[in-house]
């Protein structure tokens, strides 16, 4: 999110999180003063291989109430912004294609709440296309994730056969939320609510 008249009208339609960028090369680079939402919304940080201050600085600034990494982070590094920040929901992010090498994920197992799948592309974040969610039937842990990358509004049908398919198994089980971004936009940062208010009711009314 980036523009404050926008944050409120999507606020309006209650999702669980909200994502601010604070990377300055995106053109969603979000600056200046935030507007009031419901607290029972997670305004969330959107950082790439920022320092440990930097992050810490935008949470206290803004209240955020969970962190999403999209760069090469360490697990050290997470284990060291838990520790500055441990009320903060730190979310991992991993970009996918084509293959996955799961391995990458064991060291982030103790210092992450979530994982993030999103698709591999020219930019951290916001390519706007979808990596191939099959690759996921090999998810080896049992932290939650958030399935993410290029999801539209076309893509709900996709996005409930892959929350109710048995081909998944236990993997969907897991998903705790679904990120959409850029296929859901006029412009950079300025997202469509018509268009988001009724791809959420499409997954709330037909996956129960």
């Amino acid at each position: 999110m980036k523009y404050p008249d926008n944050i409120r009208e999507i606020a309006g339609l209650k999702p669980d999180y909200l994502g601010f960028i604070f990377y300055d090369r995106s053109p969603r680079y979000f600056e200046g003063d935030m507007p009031e939402v419901p607290r029972e919304i997670k305004k969330t940080g959107v950082f790439v291989n920022a320092t440990v201050r930097e992050i810490a600085e935008k949470v206290g600034r803004f209240g955020l109430q969970a962190v999403q990494l999209h760069g090469g982070e360490t697990a050290a590094y997470c284990r060291e912004l838990r520790e500055a920040l441990p009320g903060t929901e730190i979310i991992k992010v991993f970009s996918v294609k084509d293959k996955f090498d799961f391995g990458q994920l064991f060291p982030f197992e103790d210092t992450a709440d979530y994982f993030l799948f999103d698709t591999r592309g020219k930019h951290p974040g916001g390519n706007g296309y979808t990596f191939d969610w099959k690759v996921l039937k090999d998810y080896p842990s049992g932290k939650p994730f958030f399935l993410s990358g290029g999801i539209g509004p076309e893509e709900g049908n996709n996005v409930l056969e892959f929350l109710s398919s048995p081909e998944y198994g236990n993997v969907a089980g897991l998903c705790h939320a679904v990120d959409v971004n850029s296929r859901f936009e006029t412009a950079p940062g300025y997202k469509n609510t018509g268009k988001l208010k009724e791809f959420k009711s499409k997954i709330l009314c037909q996956h129960q």
